[in-house]
């Protein structure tokens, strides 16, 4: 169960999204119960190419990338903000206590479900793992943890979600990132490369629908939380991708002219037939945008680790 702190948080944002002149929504509550199971669903796709690109890169990487973590200290907490399924993780994390590497695996995740499963999961297949699970804000759990543990951090931010916020955004979540990390704590950051824009695309506007109720589920969730009347059929969802700047935007268009009542709110959100709400953005990038916002937030890159196909990196950084 959320907070009330996340459902006032929701009140607020949805408020000031859907009183802008162009309305949008924040992807970061795409992410209760519901939500993330339809995205488990997504990562399934084989049109979502990235999960097989991370995963591919941590199997074939896996001892370069435990050497890198440790460089002759193999004592540290492995922080993973936004941990999911963890699906991808257990290829390192199983590879790690076979070098019987001295750590422990802290998943954080805002969905308390989600955390839950991989607990278990992670309970039946790698029994001698250490966990910490915590189920929250990300910078509010790292507080938490920088309070009673100075032990070495290795923060991991998988799935390219790094791609969710536009420039000022990303600088401002890494300078987040950078202020409750210490010298000798490493940044393990999953980046989507610009590609054949039909890849994108196809990896967003799949054939299955899982993304098309990955977006509706924000209204579904809205209407159950807030006390709100939209109409899913009246919407439907939209992809667009720029390759010039690698920007790949999610939308939600109004089939028709419609009100829409939130009564937790007191508001009366009135769409024109055709007007979008902006749901989620998702970044691709290069090796110089990477080089760049690692300069930009005060980082240096250890090294990049890349798919076979040059779709993907997980690039490694230093304060």
């Amino acid at each position: 169960m959320e907070n009330i702190k996340t459902e006032t948080d929701l009140a607020i944002d949805v408020l000031a999204g859907l009183s802008a002149p162009d309305k949008y929504l924040l992807s970061k509550y795409f992410y209760d119960d519901n939500g993330s199971k339809i995205f488990q669903d997504i990562m399934q796709m084989p049109e979502y190419y990235l999960t097989d690109c991370e995963l591919e890169i941590f199997t074939h990487n896996k001892q370069e990338i435990y050497q890198e973590f440790t460089k002759g200290n193999n004592h540290f907490g492995l922080i993973e903000l936004g941990a999911g399924d963890g699906v991808k993780t257990k290829v390192l994390l199983s590879h790690f206590l076979k070098q019987s590497c001295d750590f422990e695996y802290v998943p954080i995740d805002i969905s308390e479900e989600s955390v839950k499963n991989l607990v278990m999961e992670l309970k039946k297949e790698l029994p001698t793992l250490r966990i910490d699970s915590k189920v929250g804000d990300y910078f509010q759990m790292m507080e938490d943890i920088n309070l009673y543990d100075s032990t070495r951090k290795i923060l991991l931010f998988l799935g390219s979600n790094i791609g969710n916020y536009n420039r000022q955004e990303t600088l401002l979540f890494l300078s987040h990132l950078k202020a409750v990390m210490k010298s000798g704590d490493l940044l393990f950051i999953g980046f989507d490369l610009k590609k054949d824009p039909d890849t994108i695309l196809k990896a967003y506007n799949d054939p299955y629908g899982y993304t098309s109720a990955f977006n509706l589920n924000l209204l579904q969730r809205i209407n159950r939380e807030l006390d709100a009347s939209f109409d899913l059929s009246a919407f439907k969802h939209q992809e667009h991708y720029d390759p010039k700047t690698g920007t790949a935007r999610s939308e939600l268009v109004s089939l028709k002219k419609q009100q829409v009542e939130i009564n937790s709110l007191n508001l009366t959100a009135s769409f024109e037939k055709g007007e979008p709400i902006f749901m989620e953005l998702s970044q691709k990038y290069d090796e110089t945008s990477i080089s760049e916002l690692a300069q930009k937030s005060g980082f240096q890159i250890v090294r990049n680790f890349f798919d076979q196909r040059l779709y993907y990196t997980n690039s490694l950084w230093k304060i």
